[in-house]
C-alpha cells in the first residue's frame, strides 16, 4: 500500500504541480499568520508581531525553494524552466538563431543521410541465415602480377572441392548469365540478365521461393529439362504478379524453359538487375563442365560451426594443389582463398563510402565551429547580463546548465529538420548512385534516429560546452565594472574564436585537398584516351541464340545482311561489327601459348583479352594499324586461322621481335587452335578504369555460332548518333523480329557509365567540400566582424594618433588572416595524410599532386581575403570622435 501511495503522489507532483505549490504557499503562509496571533497576543503591535515572526520564521522564498528541492521531478521543472527562459531568450535575436539553425541542419542532415547509407550497406548483416557464416571461395594463382588475387573458379574445380571437403556445411555456385527472352503474346522480345545457380544456392543461403519450388539435383544437370526461376521484377513486371504462371514456359534463347518458382521481392543478390535464374548446369556444354581450367564462376560456402575458416579454406587449398599438380599443362591455379561475403558484395564502394561519411563527419564539426563561434560572440553581448545574473545568486552550473539550453535547442531543431533533409537526401542518394550494391536495404529506422538524436546532443556538447564555460568565469562579476572603452577584457575570447577559427580552417582544407583530388581523379578518367574515335558513334548490342542460329553459315549470313543493311542508312558514314566495343567491359580472356617461345606449360602471365571483329572495324573505329594488315573478307568460316594482336601484346610477348607470320596456339574450351599473326595494332581500354590489357582481335567473319554470335555493331554517323537508333534497330527487327538489342549506347554514354560511380562520389565530396567553405568563409567574416567591433576604441584611438587608414586597413587584415595561414599549415598536412589514405581510389593522379594542392589553396586564400576585406574597410572608415564618445 505504501509504494501505492508513492506512486500516487509521484503523479500528483508531474501532474499537480502548480497546486501542490500553492498547498506549500498556504502552509507556509498559515505557519507565518500563527506566529504572527502568538506574538500580538504577548501584547506586540501587529507590525512588530510581523517583524518578529519573520525573524524568527526565516526568509519564505528561501524555505519554500528548500522545501520544493525535496521534490521529485524537480530536475524536470528546472529544465522546462530552462527551455521557456532559452526559446525566449533566442527569440530575441533571429538572425543568429536562422543563421546557427542552418548551419546545423546541413552538417546533421549530411551526417545522417550517409550514415543511414553507410550502415545500410557496409554494417547491416545480409539478409540471408547466418549471414557470419557465409563466404566467398575463389582461386589463387601463385605467380600472378595483376589484379587483386581473387581468381573466378572453373566448373570442375567447384565439383571437386564439394565432394572432397569437409569443412564447410555446403558449397554451391553461380555465374552471370544473358539470355533473349521472347515474347509469348503480344510482348517485345526483351535481353534479360541472369543468374545459373547449382540447385542448392538457395538452401546454402537460406532463402526459400516466395512461389513454387528451388531446383532440383537432377535439373542441375548438363543435359536435363530447361527449368526456371523467376526474380520478383520479372514476375510483376512480365506477368503482372499471376500465380498461374508457375507450371507454364518461357523461351530463353529460343529455348523453352518451365518456371517452377518465384524468388522474393527483397532476394537481389547478387545483382538487382537479374532477372531469372536457371540451372548452373545447363549453361556448360558437357566437355566444359568438368573443365579446370575454364574460369567463370562464384563459389559460395557456409562454414561449419565448429569449424574456423583458416581450417576449412586449408582443405580446399590441399584439394586445389592436388588438381594444380594434376593440370600442369593447363592454367589451374595452386591454392584457394576466402573471404567474408560481405566484403565481396561491398568491395568497390566501402573505401568511397568510408571517405564520405568522413567528409560529412568533418562538415558536421566546422557546422559545430561555426556554431560555436556564434555562441561566443553573443556571450560576449550579452557579458553583463550574465553577469547580473551571478550577482543575484545564480549559481555557475545554473548559468551554464542556462547557456547549454540554448544551444541544445538551435541542436534540437536543427537536428529535427536535418533528419528531414536526410530522408530526402537518402532517397536521392540511393536512387541515383549507380551500381551502389544493397540499395534496396537504404532506409530511414530506429536505429538511424537514435544516432540522429545522439547527434543532437554530442553536436550541443561540442557547439554550446567551451562557449558556456568561458563566458561564465571567474572574472564574470568584472563585466559590470567594465565600460565600453575597455579593450581587454573581451582578448581571451578573441584567442578563442580564433582558436576555433584555426581549427576550423585546417579541417576545410583537408575536405577541399581530397575533393580536388578526387575530381581531378574523374576529370583523368572522363578525358582518358580510349584508343578510338569516340565522337558521333553509336553501339548496338544483340546475342543470336545458338539453338537458331546452330551453324557458321548462318551466323555469317545474319552478320553481313546487318552489316549491308544499315551502312545503306542515310546519315551512316560507315559502320562494322565488333564483339565488344571499347570501354565495354572485359568481355573475356583465353590462355594461350607461342609455338616460337616453347614452354612447358599454359603459363598464367600468357592470357589476353579475346575479341572478334570484322575487316571494317579497326578503319571504322580510327584504330590504328602499326604493321601487318587488317582482316580481309577472306579471313570467313573455316578460313580464319588468323589473328590481330594490339601494341600491348607485341609488348609483352615480343619483345624486341617482330610477330607479323609469328603463330599464337588458343585453347578453345580443351581444343588446340593455331592462329597466324598477320597485324598490331593500338591498344584500347577495356574500362578507363583499369590499365591497358594484351588484347587478340579474331575474325567475327569466321560466323563461330558460340564464340561470334554476340556482337556490336558500331555505326559513325553524319550527325547525331542517338537519331541512328531506332532505325538500326529496325533492321534488326526486318532480319529476325524475336531478336532483342540492347546497350543502345553512343560512345560518349559507354565512357559516361563506365565513370559514373567516380564521378557521383567526387561531385559529392566537392559539393561537401564547397559548403565547408563557404561556412569557413562565414566564421572568418563573423570573428574578424567581432573583433572590430571590440577594437573599435582601440582603432579610433590609433587614427586619432595620426595612424593612416590604409594601415588600420593592413593592420585588421593581417589579424584576420593569420588564423587562416596557421591553419592552412596544419590542414595541407592533414590533406596529405588523407591523400594517401585515398590513394587506392585515385586514376593517374597522386595523392601528392602539386596542381591540386596549388588551387586548393588558392581557393582557401580568395574566399579569406574576401571574407576579410569587408571588415577591413569597416575598421579603416571608422571616424575618431565617434568612436572615442561611445560609451
Amino acid at each position: 500500500m505504501r509504494i501505492l501511495e508513492q506512486i500516487r503522489m509521484s503523479i500528483l507532483m508531474l501532474f499537480r504541480r502548480r497546486s501542490q505549490a500553492a498547498r506549500l504557499d498556504e502552509e507556509l503562509q498559515f505557519h507565518l499568520d500563527q506566529q504572527m496571533k502568538e506574538n500580538i497576543a504577548r501584547g506586540m503591535t501587529p507590525l512588530q508581531a510581523r517583524s518578529a515572526a519573520m525573524r524568527s520564521f526565516g526568509n519564505p522564498t528561501l524555505l519554500r525553494d528548500q522545501a520544493r528541492s525535496h521534490w521529485i521531478w524537480n530536475g524536470m521543472e528546472k529544465l522546462l524552466r530552462d527551455l521557456r527562459y532559452g526559446a525566449r531568450t533566442l527569440a530575441r535575436s533571429p538572425g543568429f538563431t536562422v543563421v546557427s539553425i542552418l548551419v546545423l541542419v546541413l552538417g546533421i542532415g549530411a551526417t545522417t543521410s550517409l550514415f543511414t547509407i553507410v550502415r545500410a550497406v557496409l554494417l547491416k548483416p545480409l539478409p540471408f541465415a547466418d549471414p557470419d557464416k557465409l563466404v566467398m571461395i575463389y582461386e589463387h594463382f601463385r605467380e600472378a602480377t595483376s589484379g587483386d588475387g581473387f581468381n573466378v573458379v572453373a566448373a570442375g574445380d567447384f565439383r571437386e572441392w564439394r565432394q572432397q571437403t569437409h569443412g564447410f556445411q555446403d558449397m554451391a555456385a553461380y555465374r552471370n548469365y544473358g539470355f533473349n527472352l521472347t515474347g509469348e503474346h503480344s510482348e517485345l522480345p526483351e535481353v534479360v540478365q541472369a543468374g545459373a545457380g547449382s540447385w542448392n544456392l538457395l538452401s546454402v543461403l537460406g532463402v526459400q521461393p516466395a512461389l513454387g519450388r528451388a531446383f532440383m539435383p537432377e535439373e542441375d544437370q548438363p543435359e536435363a529439362n530447361h527449368v526456371a526461376m523467376l526474380s520478383w521484377s520479372l514476375f510483376q513486371r512480365r506477368f503482372s504478379g499471376d500465380a498461374s504462371v508457375l507450371g507454364k514456359q518461357i523461351h530463353l534463347d529460343s529455348t523453352p524453359y518451365t518456371i517452377v518458382g518465384v524468388l522474393p521481392a527483397w532476394f537481389v543478390y547478387p545483382d538487382a538487375h537479374i532477372q531469372v535464374w536457371v540451372p548452373y548446369a545447363q549453361t556448360f556444354p558437357p566437355d566444359i563442365y568438368d573443365m579446370h581450367d575454364t574460369h567463370q564462376s562464384y563459389v559460395i560456402a557456409r562454414l561449419r560451426p565448429d569449424v574456423s575458416a583458416a581450417a576449412a579454406i586449408k582443405e580446399v587449398s590441399a584439394v586445389q594443389y592436388r588438381l594444380h599438380l594434376a593440370n600442369a599443362s593447363k592454367a589451374v591455379a595452386e591454392d584457394a582463398v576466402i573471404r567474408p561475403m560481405i566484403d565481396d558484395v561491398v568491395q568497390n564502394v566501402k573505401t568511397p563510402l568510408i571517405v564520405l561519411l568522413c567528409s560529412v563527419g568533418c562538415m558536421l564539426l566546422i557546422a559545430c565551429l561555426n556554431v560555436s563561434n556564434l555562441l561566443v560572440a553573443r556571450a560576449a553581448a550579452r557579458r553583463k547580463e550574465v553577469a547580473v545574473r551571478g550577482a543575484l545568486g545564480g549559481s555557475r552550473l545554473t548559468l551554464i546548465r542556462e547557456q547549454m539550453t540554448e544551444s541544445l535547442l538551435i541542436c534540437f531543431v536543427g537536428g529535427a529538420l536535418g533528419v528531414l533533409l536526410s530522408l530526402l537526401a537518402t532517397s536521392w542518394l540511393a536512387g541515383h548512385w549507380q551500381a551502389l550494391p544493397r540499395a534496396e536495404s537504404i532506409h530511414v529506422d530506429g536505429t538511424v534516429l537514435a544516432f540522429s538524436i545522439g547527434l543532437v546532443f554530442v553536436t550541443a556538447l561540442l557547439a554550446g560546452l567551451v562557449p558556456a564555460i568561458s563566458s561564465t568565469g571567474e572574472g564574470v562579476l568584472a563585466a559590470l565594472q567594465e565600460s565600453s572603452r575597455s579593450i581587454g577584457g573581451s582578448a581571451s575570447r578573441a584567442m578563442l574564436r580564433k582558436t576555433m577559427l584555426t581549427a576550423e580552417i585546417a579541417l576545410t582544407v583537408v575536405l577541399l585537398v581530397s575533393a580536388g583530388l578526387l575530381f581531378k581523379s574523374f576529370l583523368h578518367l572522363r578525358t582518358a584516351d580510349l584508343g578510338c574515335i569516340t565522337d558521333r558513334v553509336l553501339t548496338v548490342q544483340y546475342g543470336l541464340p545458338d539453338k537458331q542460329y546452330d551453324t557458321r553459315e548462318k551466323v555469317l549470313a545474319f552478320h553481313q545482311s546487318l552489316l549491308e543493311r544499315v551502312r545503306r542508312l542515310p546519315g551512316v558514314r560507315a559502320a562494322a561489327l565488333v564483339s565488344t566495343p571499347p570501354g565495354g567491359g572485359y568481355e573475356g580472356d583465353r590462355i594461350f601459348t607461342i609455338p616460337e617461345h616453347p614452354s612447358s606449360s599454359f603459363s598464367l602471365q600468357n592470357d589476353a583479352l579475346n575479341r572478334t571483329a570484322d575487316p571494317q572495324y579497326f578503319t571504322v573505329m580510327q584504330i590504328p594499324l602499326i604493321r601487318g594488315r587488317f582482316f580481309t573478307d577472306h579471313e570467313r568460316l573455316m578460313n580464319d586461322r588468323f589473328i590481330i594482336i594490339s601494341r600491348k601484346f607485341e609488348e609483352q610477348f615480343f619483345a624486341g621481335d617482330n610477330p607479323i607470320g609469328r603463330h599464337v596456339r588458343v585453347n578453345w574450351g580443351g581444343k588446340l587452335d593455331n592462329y597466324e599473326i598477320i597485324g598490331v595494332v593500338g591498344d584500347t581500354l577495356y574500362d578507363v578504369t583499369e590499365p591497358v590489357k594484351a588484347t587478340m582481335y579474331f575474325p567475327i567473319l569466321s560466323g563461330i555460332p558460340t564464340e561470334t554470335g554476340s556482337a556490336a555493331i558500331v555505326a559513325r554517323s553524319t550527325g547525331d548518333p542517338v537519331a541512328l537508333s531506332i532505325p538500326i534497330q529496325q533492321q534488326v527487327a526486318a532480319l529476325d523480329p524475336a531478336l532483342p538489342v540492347y546497350d543502345v549506347l553512343t560512345m560518349q554514354q559507354i565512357l559516361g557509365k563506365s565513370t559514373a560511380s567516380q564521378s557521383f562520389s567526387a561531385t559529392l565530396l566537392v559539393a561537401f567540400a564547397t559548403l565547408s567553405l563557404v561556412l569557413a568563409g562565414v566564421g572568418l567574416y563573423g570573428v574578424l566582424s567581432y573583433l572590430v567591433t571590440q577594437r573599435v576604441v582601440e582603432i579610433g584611438i590609433r587614427i586619432a594618433l595620426g595612424a593612416q587608414r590604409g594601415e588600420v586597413l593592413r593592420l585588421v587584415l593581417l589579424d584576420g588572416l593569420r588564423p587562416v595561414f596557421i591553419g592552412l599549415a596544419i590542414g595541407l598536412a592533414g590533406g596529405a595524410v588523407a591523400g594517401i589514405l585515398i590513394r587506392s581510389i585515385l586514376y593517374g593522379t597522386s595523392a601528392f599532386d602539386p596542381v591540386v594542392l596549388i588551387a586548393m589553396v588558392g581557393c582557401l586564400l580568395l574566399t579569406a581575403v574576401l571574407a576579410c576585406i569587408l571588415p577591413a574597410i569597416r575598421a579603416s572608415r571608422i571616424e575618431p570622435i565617434q568612436a572615442l564618445r561611445t560609451e
